[in-house]
């Protein structure tokens, strides 16, 4: 269902919505995602946006920061969990611009940020999008 008018979403609301797309996902991408920390944030930080080369933040819906599935090897046990960090306002900023559906655009950037964690690519992050 589409919003009218009113506040912009909430931190809490963008959450809700990240993590009921989180649960829709198929096996065996749920259970591989279930110790990934999902974070939903106001907006990226300077020291983030600096380190991937972003000018500005609102340009940066989401990151992943981990270790990629396909790349794990001993040597990680002992590091910190891996986490998808969700920006409000940059989500909000596109959906703006772009009007699609709130639900859609969170999914959207959620997937994409978790297709990081399985060491996909473009197209298989879109197949994975498709099946959700």
């Amino acid at each position: 269902m589409a919003r009218a008018f009113g506040p912009p979403p909430t931190l809490e609301e963008i959450d809700a919505i990240a993590r009921a797309a989180l649960a829709g996902l198929p096996e065996p991408f749920a259970s591989k995602l279930a110790g990934v920390v999902l974070q939903v944030e106001e907006q990226a930080e300077d020291e983030l946006l600096a380190e991937l080369g972003i000018d500005h933040p609102l340009d940066l819906t989401g990151v992943y920061e981990g270790i990629p599935l396909h790349e794990r090897s001993v040597e990680h046990s002992g590091t910190m969990p891996d986490r998808i960090r969700l920006f409000r306002r940059a989500i909000l900023d596109e959906w703006v611009e772009d009007g699609e559906e709130l639900e859609h655009l969170v999914r959207h950037v959620l997937i994409h940020e978790a297709g990081h964690h399985f060491g996909f690519s473009d197209a298989d992050m879109h197949a994975l999008e498709d099946q959700a």
